[in-house]
């Protein structure tokens, strides 16, 4: 077997692969410690700054350890990076053959049965959609693997996938007749036979939420769980073990029974009715909100006459549904899997509805068109715990920002972690001489209703003196737009903003410009590499504190300080400061990149948790003078 210490020096296997590599302590030390955990089947928390190459230092042990990995990161981005990019690289630098496959959630294969279903039904389709999923059908006969993301005729966002992809609720199992040739089947196939197994935080948790009712074991029994983008995880994992309900689940039930209905009979107007009703009441009941786009409290439905009606009425008309199918259930297949789905949905409703107990958070959103009705566990620690204990693997969480000024405290205690090593290796960046974090004198306090037009007027000078190049950081959308509207008279760099555009063409237009300005919220503040000289400036408005009129954090804060703790210090500030951590990120991508970060949020030095953010931060020279960000931007 290949020593791991050869592997990663100057002259060893991925120096031969990988032009113009250099050896990283960090990274060999990761490495060193990521093979110590799978062989003794040891828990780990590995936090590794940006440039550690912690995706090497973690796949290369796991693969030489000749057990079954599973690898799940953040997104399927990220996933698809790892198996199209980082992978390929280690098979040519390894001699020992291994094999990886890349899996993901049943809603990104193509479902040849469904797609038939939706053909035979063409009368029902508009024209254009009719075409579209006949150009489906054309690449469908040549995919081998049914991946979505393949077809470049039709967006992965494209709404008539629904029609085409599956879901557990509508998967007819072991009685669809395509089940043989079922590209979700194949794919969990190779997973099973595979070394490794990359999957995302979302499809793991969804496997995790399966099995607590009985289903699930979509994922391999692995040796090793490798967590990549850890700090990701809690929040979606909380995501899986409460409840939701969308506008769209029950528009989807209703679409998909009428189907059904019209497929095998036309027999029975009541079903079809209940279809049409339960439609209605969603209109309804999205249309009492309001037009506002808001987050709010469960109480603020119940405290609202009306828009409580109109929820009642929604579980009425589901009910109803749920009676009708029950009884044409045992026509068709289809007929009986929309039953059952009604059903459980109408238990879910109930759950929210009714839920009295202190361990969740009932809450709402409203989109344009659609809501969404949750109910969030308030500690995911327990079940997270009793989760990793059906998995007798080596777990291993690895992220750029899991610590808070050194410590895994936070993170552990989110996720129930116990006997559990950490270790810590910063960035090999030369940050001292790389970059420049500038806080200015003066700024106005962060309650200022004029916050936001007093730190442009900051910003401005480092804009010009950085010459563009810039990512313009904020904590909520109302201060972006407020940006814009000043920016846009008083510099000439092309401006960019969140939402004009989709996130990838904003960042390759960013790219491309070379002086442009990009203004952003929280889907900026990680996740996002670019190198070189097109981003040189990273300017952060406020310290990314979690909005309190947030209802999830709300309750969350309240559940904290009636247990006697301290919700400030153990779930507020850590949470705000890995946020920043994440957005400081951005700026230092590559051992030549060079860049100013400014933070314009007083309570930095103001305040005396502020030293908890400048310990989070990487070493980097320090100044409160525009003339050493001029100076710092000269040839």
């Amino acid at each position: 077997m290949t020593d791991i210490n050869s592997f990663f020096k100057a002259d060893g296997a991925l120096a031969k692969v990988i032009s113009g590599y250099k050896p990283r302590i960090p990274q060999m030390e990761m490495a060193q410690a990521v093979e110590w955990a799978i062989t003794h089947g040891q828990h780990l928390i590995v936090e590794a700054g940006t440039g550690t190459g912690k995706t090497f230092a973690y796949l290369v042990p796991a693969i030489l350890s000749g057990k079954k990995i599973i690898v799940s990161t953040g997104t399927k981005n990220l996933q698809e990076q790892l198996f199209n990019n980082d992978i390929p690289i280690i098979r040519k630098a390894l001699a020992e053959p291994f094999s990886a496959t890349l899996l993901k959630g049943r809603a990104n294969y193509l479902c040849t049965h469904r797609l038939d279903y939706a053909l035979s039904a063409t009368q029902h389709l508009h024209k254009q959609d009719g075409q579209t999923l006949g150009k489906i059908r054309t690449w469908a006969k040549r995919s081998k693997t049914g991946d979505i993301a393949e077809m470049a005729e039709v967006s992965e966002s494209d709404p008539l996938w629904y029609q085409a992809t599956s879901t557990r609720d509508n998967c007819l199992g072991q009685d669809c007749p395509d089940y043989e040739e079922c590209f979700v089947m194949k794919a969990r196939r190779k997973a099973q036979d595979a070394d490794v197994v990359i999957v995302n935080h979302h499809l793991l948790c969804a496997d995790w939420s399966l099995r607590e009712i009985g289903f699930g074991e979509l994922l391999p029994n692995a040796d090793a769980i490798v967590i990549d983008e850890a700090h990701q995880l809690a929040n979606v994992a909380s995501n899986f073990l409460g409840v939701s309900l969308s506008a769209k689940q029950f528009v989807d039930l209703s679409d998909d029974s009428l189907a059904a209905y019209l497929q095998i009979t036309h027999d029975m107007p009541d079903l079809k009715a209940a279809c049409e009703s339960l439609k209605l009441a969603v209109k309804d009941f999205r249309l009492a909100f309001g037009l506002e786009l808001k987050k709010g409290e469960w109480q603020e439905i119940e405290n609202n006459p009306p828009l409580y009606a109109d929820l009642i009425q929604l579980q009425k008309q589901l009910a109803a549904l749920t009676r009708q199918l029950e009884r044409a259930a045992e026509r068709s297949k289809e007929l009986e899997l929309c039953f059952k789905r009604s059903e459980e949905m109408d238990a879910q409703l109930a759950a929210i509805i009714e839920d009295k107990t202190n361990k969740t958070i009932r809450w709402y959103e409203t989109h344009k068109n659609s809501f969404t009705l949750n109910s969030t566990p308030l500690d995911i620690a327990a079940a997270f715990r009793a989760f990793m204990q059906q998995h007798q693997a080596a777990w291993i969480f690895t992220s750029a920002t899991l610590s808070v000024a050194g410590k895994f405290d936070y993170f552990s205690k989110n996720l129930g972690l116990s006997n559990v090593v950490g270790y810590c290796w910063e960035s090999p960046f030369d940050y001292p001489n790389q970059a420049l974090f500038y806080h200015p004198k003066g700024l106005p306090e962060a309650t200022d209703p004029d916050f936001t037009d007093k730190i442009v007027e900051f910003a401005i000078p480092v804009l010009q003196a950085s010459q563009g190049r810039a990512f313009f950081l904020f904590t909520s959308y109302k201060a972006l737009n407020r940006a814009e509207e000043l920016l846009q008279e008083k510099l000439d760099f092309p401006l960019l903003v969140q939402g004009s555009y989709p996130k990838t063409i904003l960042l390759e237009r960013f790219k491309q410009h070379g002086n442009a300005i990009l203004l952003g919220t929280a889907s900026f503040w990680e996740g996002v590499d670019v190198r070189g000289e097109a981003l040189s400036c990273v300017i952060i408005d406020k310290l990314p504190f979690a909005s309190p009129g947030d209802p999830v954090l709300k309750a969350r804060l309240e559940a904290m300080k009636k247990q006697g703790r301290n919700a400030f210090f153990e779930y507020q500030l850590p949470t705000a400061a890995i946020a920043l951590k994440q957005g400081v990120g951005r700026l230092i991508r590559d051992v030549d990149d060079k860049g100013v970060l400014m933070v314009c949020d007083p309570r930095l030095l103001k305040k005396g948790y502020g030293q908890i953010f400048l310990n989070s931060v990487p070493p980097m020279r320090r100044t409160r003078d525009i003339a050493d960000v001029v100076e710092f931007f000269k040839p």
